[in-house]
Formats: C-alpha cells, sequence, structure tokens
C-alpha cells in the first residue's frame, strides 16, 4: 500500500462513458473472449468532464504502534473508482486509514460513500434491487438512452490483502431493466473472472472463470441480480492452482466489501429510552443507551478511553456514562458530573450527542456493531471501514479535533478505518490532523 504524497492526484481510469463502447468488465476474460456486451450508457452531456480531485496527506504517514507503515489486519478497501456514477466520470479516489472527502454542496462528497456502501452490500450478497432502489438516479447526469433504451452505470474498487492487489469493475443496465450486465475480477496479472450478457431474455450472464488446469477456463451462467464475485465461494471447487488464485481474490474481496459499518447519528432518536437487551449498535445510533449497559463491564480500558473522549468533547466535566433502568423497564443513558450529579443523555446538544456516539464507534468493533461482519474470518484478521456521510455535522471545532484525534490511533492499530465526508470549513481542522488524507472535490 503506497503512501500518498501531499498535493498529487491520482490517474483516472479511461471513461468511454458516453460513447455507447464496452464497460469495465467486459471484453477478453479468461480464455476466448465473451459475446460483445450492450451498450448500457447512451452519449455523454456536453460538455463531458471527469470528477476533479485533489489528495493531500496531512503529516507523515500514521505509524502503527510498533513504529513502521500502518498495515491493516484484514483485507481492505484502497481504492473506489466511480468510471460513470451520478455526477462522477472516469473518478479514481485513494482510500486510506482515515479519508476524508471534502468540496463545496454538488460536489458529489455523499455520492460517493454511497457508491462504497453499495459495493459493500453487493459484496455481502444482497440483491441488485435493494442495494439500488432507484437506479435511475445512478446513471450519469446527461446520459442519454441507446437505440435499445439501455442507460447504466459503473463503479469498481481495488483491495489489498494477502492476495495482493485484486481489482473489482461491475457495470450495471439501470434502464429498461435493473441487472448487471458486466463484472471483471483481476488479480496477480490474471483476469480471474468476467461475466456478460449474452441473451437479454434471460436473467442471467455468462460467467468464465480462471482455472488453469486441464480445462484453462470453467464457464456457467450465474444470476444477474447478484454480485459474482460473492457467489464464486460456492461455485469453484479449488482443486487447480488457478481455482486456488480464484478463491483467494474472491474471499479478499468479499472480505473487504463487508466489513463495513454505515454510521449516521441521528441525535432526535438518540434522546428516548430504549427496551434492553439491544445491545448492537444501530446506524442511527438510537439504541445507545442499550449498547453501553451491554459494554458496561466488558472492558475497563476501553471504557476508560470512551468516558475520557466524552470529557473532552462535551460540555461541563463527565466523570462517567451510566444507563438507569427506568419505571417501565426502558433504558436511558446517563452523564456523570463528579459532584454527584447525573445529566440523561437526552438533555444533550445535538453536536455532543453525535459525538458520542461516533467516539462509541470508534473504540468499538463489530461485536458491538450492527454489522454483518465476515463469520468465517477470526475478528483478529479483520479491518471495519466505518462510513460516516457529514462526519462533522453540528460538531464545532473543537469536537472535530478530538474526533479525529481518536480516529487516527485507532485506525493505526489496523482494525479499524474511517471514509467519511466533511465540510469545507471541517477541512481546514482535519488538514492540521496528521494522519488524515483529505481528498478535495470540485463541483
Amino acid at each position: 500500500m503506497s503512501a500518498l504524497r501531499p498535493g498529487t492526484t491520482p490517474s483516472p481510469p479511461t471513461d468511454t462513458t458516453g460513447t455507447n463502447g464496452p464497460g469495465p468488465g467486459f471484453g477478453p476474460g479468461p480464455g476466448p473472449a465473451p459475446a460483445p456486451a450492450p451498450a448500457i450508457v447512451g452519449s455523454a452531456p456536453t460538455p463531458g468532464r471527469a470528477s476533479a480531485i485533489s489528495v493531500r496527506q496531512v503529516g507523515p504517514r500514521a505509524a502503527s504502534r510498533s513504529g513502521g507503515a500502518v498495515r491493516s489486519a484484514g483485507p481492505v478497501v484502497t481504492e473506489l473508482r466511480l468510471s460513470a456514477y451520478a455526477s462522477h466520470r472516469g473518478a479514481a479516489f485513494p482510500i486510506g486509514p482515515v479519508t476524508l472527502f471534502a468540496g463545496p454542496g454538488g460536489s458529489g462528497k455523499s455520492t460517493v460513500l454511497r457508491a462504497y456502501e453499495a459495493l459493500a452490500r453487493l459484496g455481502a450478497g444482497d440483491p441488485l434491487d435493494e442495494v439500488f432502489p432507484d437506479p435511475a438516479g445512478c446513471v450519469p447526469e446527461g446520459a442519454t438512452a441507446d437505440a435499445q433504451g439501455r442507460r447504466g452505470f459503473r463503479i469498481g474498487c481495488t483491495t489489498d490483502g494477502p492476495a495482493g492487489p485484486v481489482r473489482l469493475d461491475v457495470a450495471v443496465q439501470a434502464e429498461p431493466t435493473l441487472r448487471i450486465v458486466g463484472e471483471r475480477l483481476t488479480g496477480g496479472g490474471e483476469t480471474l473472472l468476467s461475466t456478460a450478457l449474452r441473451d437479454p431474455g434471460r436473467s442471467t450472464v455468462q460467467a468464465a472463470w480462471h482455472t488453469a488446469g486441464a480445462v484453462p477456463v470453467t464457464r456457467a451462467p450465474l444470476p444477474d441480480d447478484r454480485l459474482g464475485t460473492s457467489l464464486l465461494p460456492l461455485r469453484v471447487a479449488g482443486r487447480t492452482e488457478g481455482q486456488l488464485q480464484v478463491l483467494a481474490a474472491a474471499e479478499q474481496m468479499v472480505v473487504a466489501l463487508r466489513s463495513v459499518f454505515a454510521c449516521e447519528p441521528q441525535p432526535l432518536r438518540m434522546r428516548a429510552p430504549v427496551p434492553a437487551g439491544d445491545g448492537r449498535l444501530r446506524r442511527s445510533c438510537d439504541n445507545l443507551a442499550a449498547v453501553l449497559e451491554r459494554t458496561y463491564t466488558q472492558c475497563g480500558q476501553r471504557r476508560a478511553r470512551l468516558v475520557a473522549a466524552a470529557h473532552a468533547g462535551c460540555a461541563g466535566p463527565v466523570t462517567e456514562l451510566g444507563v438507569e433502568r427506568l419505571a417501565d423497564g426502558l433504558l436511558r443513558a446517563t452523564v456523570g458530573r463528579g459532584d454527584g450529579g447525573v445529566t440523561p443523555v437526552g438533555r444533550l446538544g445535538d453536536s455532543e450527542l453525535r459525538y458520542l456516539a461516533l467516539a462509541l464507534v470508534l473504540l468499538n468493533g463489530p461485536e458491538v456493531l450492527a454489522v454483518d461482519a465476515a463469520g468465517e474470518v477470526p475478528a483478529a484478521m479483520q479491518t471495519l471501514t466505518v462510513l460516516a456521510d457529514g462526519l462533522d455535522r453540528d460538531l464545532d471545532g473543537r469536537q472535530l479535533r478530538e474526533l479525529l484525534a481518536l480516529a487516527v490511533p485507532v485506525a493505526a492499530a489496523g482494525h479499524l478505518r474511517l471514509v467519511g465526508t466533511i465540510t469545507e470549513s471541517g477541512a481546514v481542522r482535519a488538514r492540521e490532523t496528521p494522519g488524515v488524507t483529505v481528498v478535495d472535490l470540485e463541483p
């Protein structure tokens, strides 16, 4: 994983959107080339443009506790590609331990995180229509349909891990029928999987994956509403060296994509008491009290760090975080003030609640968060990526500074990464924090 240099801009991939040419995942795969794929994106808007970005990493590259460069415990996404997606064209975004997307309104910050989460859900095996409930909104702006009325979009990513760099590119037809029409998985200089739509009348794509045995390529139909890469571990026997290479790459990609927790703290929902027993933190963090009760005695050191973080980011002294059981059996989180006073979290401001929830997320792993982690992979070999759209929403400068100061060493330990969006004013603060990568977008 190469370090980013201040002021560098990654080279975007070739963007053929609007040319009615094949998208990523098409063309020669293992063995003979598949049949030509249909054009899925019509003519480009005039004028077309690639997303304008610049990358800044502040200070030296974050170091691990052993003094070396950051090395994640498990597979991670190192690059996100929006070849043709909503407002982005030909864009390649580097993803580091702490990566924040900044830019004015309309620059596509939230779109980047939505694409990341979409890939994560596809990697987890979710059906296409659930991942993209509004597929037309993902089609590049201004793109027109081809002669068959077809439009679509293309996204992809690169992961790093035991199998080395592994690249995935996916082409999705949004109209007239939502379907995956092309997919390509590459690694080790080989095209390990390629799919193409051969018969529009069937709900399948023709897949070909690397075998390198008596038969160099295996071909079979796969459903067009699921990511083929996530299905490979169920279809590949692993008898030949080539098959083992395919399995290693597919499993690395799936584990990296599945290890994601999208966090959107909602202060209004966090103020109400909650039922006991729901001890896995949800996306909205509305069950914070139940999570605090569950983790109250699990790790004294982690709890002490959370109290210290709350003291640094909340108004007034904070000496304890507790939970009260009300008469009706519901739980209410409280803040101890040190003089015997106790403040229900419902009385905290929006910024304090968001800050507290994000700190709790950063200090805990998959065992506390409502995330579908890869159960077949030991926790010590996984790295969770937290997606936080609007990371600095409601936060003041002091709270953001404390949150980033917490995120950088946590990410340096290798088990957690943070990818978020941030306002232009928040980006000023983020650039002052060593170990944070800021990706500046332009509308």
